[in-house]
């Protein structure tokens, strides 16, 4: 190779350098599955971001148009599996409303507690492996302890640890044991003092705060262009909570407080999770106290093939991650002719693009981890 042809690679090797491309994934243990990272480098800093999805495809889309309600409330319940109930619980709806059913409101209730202990559940796994990706270990005992108090309540009602499917079309599988509305007020009563302890331990912890506060800075207008819900987009500023916004379950009546902050950076989304724990606990215990003061039914008893009447539907609902919406159209046969969901998951992730660009390589793990997506979410 002559001289004129060589090229030099590397911030300070020479005048002129080249760029890095770079590959973080399909399997790495910062991605949360597997999702590929296509990155271009100037030394150490990225100027180019494409995130690759696809790896974990399942079709589930297509597999619904070939299986009754109650098999696709099985898929749907996988797609993301920190968010199980509330997962299964989108499709449940749909269904119901294209079919103009009426739920009894004892299950009503049962439901927004159930959705808001999910609600949970979700944040302490981010609150725990986020610190971990950046070199905290500790949180991650604190979040799984807490983790395993509701994990138990939910076993207890639905026989489910991870996947519930404890809803059905029409409500719920089956009434919760007697006593249960006692047991879980104690555990959320437990994880709350349990929260304490994690909260001190990051909220103004120097380590952590100077990883992430000023990295990955979004800003609302951004988030909105690509569609970014949930606790991220809250985060930067951008005030859209379905469950204030657009009620569904029980929320029209409940008081539902709306956790914000301006700064659109790391520490911010992150801090969006800790205080969204209190507030679903707040909310999961006001509607545990109302299903205990009801009798009555938790479901309508419907045949054991359920065919809703031809026409469509679209239910949108806010679950942890951000707003799944629910597309269906029937032609009134026992399988849907089209289920197309909108998850939060797949949305969010996209704006790694923007995200990405100028951040060091070091601040990438930082700011991929407070997208908080489920892999199987965005490819269903």
């Amino acid at each position: 190779m002559s001289a004129s042809e060589e090229v030099v690679v590397g911030v300070g090797a020479g005048t002129e350098t080249t760029d890095m491309v770079l590959n973080i994934g399909p399997q790495h243990p910062s991605t949360h599955g597997v999702l590929r990272l296509r990155l271009r480098l100037d030394g150490e800093r990225v100027t180019e971001c494409e995130p690759i999805v696809g790896y974990m495809h399942r079709g589930a889309e297509k597999l619904y148009e070939v299986r009754d309600y109650r098999q696709i409330l099985l898929l749907a319940n996988r797609h993301d599996w920190l968010s199980a109930f509330s997962s299964e619980l989108g499709v449940a709806l749909a269904a119901e409303r294209l079919a103009g059913l009426e739920v009894p409101e004892r299950a009503v209730w049962l439901r927004t507690a159930l959705a808001e202990m999910n609600r949970v559940l979700n944040h302490l796994m981010f609150l725990g492996s986020y610190p971990l990706e950046i070199g905290a270990i500790t949180p991650m005992f604190y979040a799984f302890t807490e983790r395993e108090r509701l994990q138990a309540v939910f076993e207890e009602a639905s026989g489910g640890r991870i996947h519930y499917m404890y809803n059905c079309v029409g409500g719920l599988k089956a009434d919760v044991p007697p006593g249960w509305e006692d047991r879980a007020r104690t555990a959320l009563d437990e994880v709350e003092h349990g929260m304490v302890r994690l909260d001190k331990l990051l909220r103004h912890n120097e380590i952590f705060a100077a990883r992430t506060r000023g990295v990955g800075v979004l800003d609302a207008a951004t988030a909105a262009a690509y569609g970014v819900s949930g606790p991220v987009a809250r985060g930067s500023g951008l005030d859209f909570d379905l469950r204030r916004d657009e009620p569904y379950l029980a929320y029209g009546e409940l008081d539902v407080p709306i956790v914000l902050r301006e700064e659109g950076d790391c520490y911010a989304r992150f801090m969006i999770l800790l205080d969204q724990v209190q507030v679903s606990i707040d909310l999961a215990r006001a509607c545990l106290d109302r299903a205990a003061a009801l009798e009555g039914p938790v479901n309508v008893k419907l045949p054991k093939i359920f065919k809703p009447p031809a026409g469509e539907t679209y239910v949108w609902t806010e679950n942890p991650l951000g707003a799944n919406g629910y597309y269906l159209v029937s032609t009134g046969d026992k399988t849907p002719y089209r289920l197309k969901l909108r998850s939060a998951s797949y949305s969010n992730v996209q704006a790694l693009t923007t995200l990405m660009t100028g951040c060091l390589i070091p601040d990438m793990i930082a700011v991929l981890g407070s997208m908080f997506f489920v892999v199987g979410d965005i490819d269903k």
